[in-house]
Formats: C-alpha cells, sequence, structure tokens
C-alpha cells in the first residue's frame, strides 16, 4: 500500500501538470488515442521479457506513435481525426491479436487495460520519478514556447519557433506519462490522470500561472482518496472495489466539486470588477 500510494500521488501530480497543455490544446482525443497505441507495446514488452519489459515496450510504442502522429498532421498527409482513428484502432488491434495468443487471455488484457496498482514495484516508481523528472525538466525550459503555440501558433512560427517541433515535444511527454501509467492504472484508465485534474483546475482558475499546481494537487489528492477508499473498503467492510476505477471516479468527484465552485468563483470576480476604481480603466479610445 505504502508504494501503491507513493505512486499514485507521483502519477496524478505528474498528470495534473501535463493535462494543463492538453487542455489548452484541446488534444484529448490525441492522448485518448495514445492510451490506446501503447498497448502492443505493452503486450510485446510482457512477451519479451516478463512485466520488466512492459516499460520498455509501451516507451518504444508511444515514441513510434506521437513521432508518426506528428509527421502525418504536421505534412498535412491525412486529416488530423483520421490519423488518429488509424493509429488508434489500428495498433490496438494489433496488441488484442497478440495478447490473445495466450492462454490466460483474458486474465492479461484486463491487466493491460485497467492496471494492478497494488503490486506496483519499486523499480516501476523509480521509472515513474525519472519521467516526471524529465517531464518538469522539459516543461521548465520550453513551457513558455508551449502556452504561445496553444493560444497563438501563427505568432510563434513569426516569433522563430518551430511548430512542428513544439507539437511533438508535447506529443512526447504525453506519451512518457501514459508510459508511466500504464502498469498502475492501465491503458484505458491513465486518460482520467490526464483530463480531468487539469479540468477541475481549469473550473478553479483562470490564470495560467495557476492551472499546472492546480492540477498537480488535485491529481495528487485524487489518488489519495481514491486509493484511501479503495482500501478502506475492502479492508475494513469486505466489498471489492478496483483501486484503478476507484481513484478515477475520486478523481471525477473532485472535478464535480470544482464545476459545483465554478459559480462562486465568477460571482467574485464580477464583484471584484465592478469594485475596480475608475482611474484603473482602460482610456476611451485605446485601440481604435
Amino acid at each position: 500500500m505504502a508504494r501503491a500510494l507513493l505512486e499514485v500521488v507521483l502519477l496524478g501530480a505528474l498528470g495534473g501538470i501535463v493535462g494543463v497543455y492538453v487542455l489548452l490544446r484541446r488534444l484529448a482525443f490525441v492522448a485518448d488515442t495514445m492510451t490506446h497505441t501503447v498497448f502492443p507495446g505493452v503486450v510485446l514488452g510482457f512477451l519479451a521479457a516478463g512485466t520488466g519489459g512492459v516499460f520498455w515496450g509501451a516507451l518504444v510504442a508511444a515514441v513510434v506513435t506521437a513521432v508518426l502522429l506528428t509527421l502525418l498532421t504536421a505534412r498535412e498527409l491525412v486529416s488530423e481525426d483520421a490519423a488518429l482513428a488509424v493509429l488508434l484502432t489500428g495498433m490496438f488491434s494489433v496488441g488484442v491479436v497478440l495478447v490473445s495468443r495466450r492462454s490466460s487471455y483474458s486474465a492479461d488484457l484486463t491487466a493491460f487495460l485497467f492496471g494492478r496498482i497494488l503490486v506496483v514495484t519499486r523499480e516501476q516508481i523509480v521509472q515513474t520519478a525519472v519521467v516526471a523528472v524529465l517531464t518538469l525538466l522539459v516543461l521548465a525550459v520550453a513551457g513558455k514556447e508551449l502556452v504561445l503555440r496553444s493560444f497563438d501558433p501563427v505568432g510563434a512560427r513569426a516569433a522563430g519557433y518551430r511548430v512542428v517541433g513544439l507539437d511533438l515535444v508535447l506529443n512526447l511527454l504525453v506519451a512518457l506519462v501514459i508510459v508511466a501509467a500504464v502498469q498502475a492504472v492501465g491503458t484505458i484508465l491513465v486518460i482520467a490522470l490526464l483530463i480531468v485534474p487539469a479540468a477541475a483546475a481549469r473550473a478553479l482558475t483562470d490564470r495560467l500561472l495557476w492551472l499546472a499546481p492546480i492540477g498537480a494537487v488535485v491529481g495528487a489528492a485524487g489518488g489519495w482518496l481514491g486509493l484511501a477508499a479503495s482500501y478502506e473498503a475492502s479492508v475494513g467492510h469486505g466489498v471489492r472495489l478496483a483501486s484503478g476505477a476507484t481513484i478515477v471516479l475520486a478523481l471525477v468527484a473532485l472535478y464535480l466539486l470544482a464545476l459545483a465552485a465554478l459559480p462562486a468563483r465568477r460571482a467574485v470576480a464580477r464583484s471584484r470588477a465592478r469594485r475596480l476604481p475608475a482611474d484603473t480603466a482602460p482610456a476611451a479610445g485605446v485601440g481604435h
């Protein structure tokens, strides 16, 4: 439980931070596609080296997906939605075909899709920590450029930034988060770690500076609450609850609470705007 708690807090915080950039770029479907396209890599890694090979197999599949998706959409060889559909269905089907050749098909498929947070190892925690450090370093260097690309791609290109390179960086960061989380919460539930904390943060603040910290806190808190609820129900009351799914439900509950607070936050913002002194208002004719 201690290892599971540490892993889920790391993943929740990491997903909350990277998810903010996914939310700004409206790449939820791209992230969802990547959670499925890593599946054949997960299976091949497991078949080649057992559980120790899952991380590396998923990493290879995720990098291949990120590069292919960036190239296909950048060169406009196909539309983005068509590229996503082809990659998602093609690679996920390859993974299902591979795993179906095993005698324990159903059990293996369930583990790959929904994860096993309670059997996380120290090696997996170290891998997640390395991914987190690498992700934070990349965002420290290219975070502002990624935000500029999100709001003004034309301006970013005019400023001399390689937009395709920024797209590849973000796709690779999303891929890394998915790879880090795939064994703990599975290829399907990982999308919740990337989207829900960031969406909750967006409901709580309009300030870009606060989105990532709030997303990280929501992600970590949701992971802790979900795991604690699963443990208490299973051990204390004899009610078996799947840990990964319970974590997702906790994240969704936090998101709903954030949505419930949204009208009050907007009312406070309007009240503050009405109380602004007259000399802070824009001068008449400015911008005309």
